[in-house]
């Protein structure tokens, strides 16, 4: 296995960091790595915001969804879906009837987007530099385009916060994941009826009957049936109507 395929599986969320900033040479290795990432049409439909004001840090923790790591953090990037700056181009350029923005240009934006976050992790992680997403980032999405000074086609994506792990959470052992077989379909989707991935699930996790269902309830009540997960989507709906107007 190379270097970059160890990095890739030994990757791992890390919510606690040691008391160390990142250097200028790292960011910048970070983020140069960000705007590599392949992109749609090579047009890099991605803002990134670095974060350094510890108010506004504080704010993007009680924002999105009161993580308060991330207000301590040593490195908090914001990736935005970015449509803005092409749009202003083709009206500069004065462009024929230059249509607004929309849903499909949304979407390709935000593929961009987090592919380039993901370069960012990956680059991270080879210099030893943990990370961990928040998708919590789409929630309040009226409050983080007001606090992040976003145009009307910009919107919040994800944030990443990132810094070295302390020795527990390199220690940490990293939450199993599915196999191919498992998710991979040749030529078509693999459908599972909800017995079987329930059965996915049951073996991933390596639990009894007993102490999976109560997995499994707590999980659903914590991530699906929970009140940030209903406001995110009051979030998203919110930003698709407001891009759309």
């Amino acid at each position: 296995m190379n270097q970059t395929l160890k990095d890739i599986y030994e990757r791992k969320s890390v919510r606690v960091f040691e008391n160390r900033a990142i250097g200028k040479e790292e960011k910048r290795r970070i983020l140069e790595a960000a705007i590599q990432a392949p992109t749609a049409g090579n047009q890099g439909m991605f803002a990134i915001i670095d974060v350094t004001d510890p108010e506004l840090k504080a704010k993007l923790a009680e924002t999105c969804d009161h993580q308060k790591f991330i207000a301590t953090a040593p490195m908090v990037l914001a990736f935005c879906a970015d449509y803005q700056r092409w749009y202003d181009a083709y009206l500069a350029h004065g462009e024929a009837e230059v249509r607004k923005p929309a849903e499909g240009d949304l979407m390709l934006a935000f593929e961009d987007t987090l592919i380039a976050a993901q370069n960012a992790v990956v680059a991270a992680q080879s210099m030893g530099i943990g990370s961990c997403y928040i998708g919590d980032f789409l929630e309040n999405y009226e409050t983080q385009k007001e606090i992040l000074n976003l145009p009307k086609y910009v919107v919040p994506a994800v944030v990443v916060v990132f810094g070295y792990p302390t020795e527990q959470q390199r220690e940490r052992v990293k939450p199993p994941r599915f196999s191919v077989e498992e998710v991979v379909g040749e030529n078509t989707y693999l459908r599972k009826s909800g017995e079987e991935f329930l059965g996915m699930l049951q073996k991933r996790q390596g639990l009894e009957d007993e102490a999976f269902d109560r997995w499994f309830t707590a999980f659903y009540n914590r991530k699906y049936n929970s009140d940030f997960s209903r406001e995110m989507s009051r979030s998203v709906h919110e930003m698709i109507k407001a891009w759309m107007e």
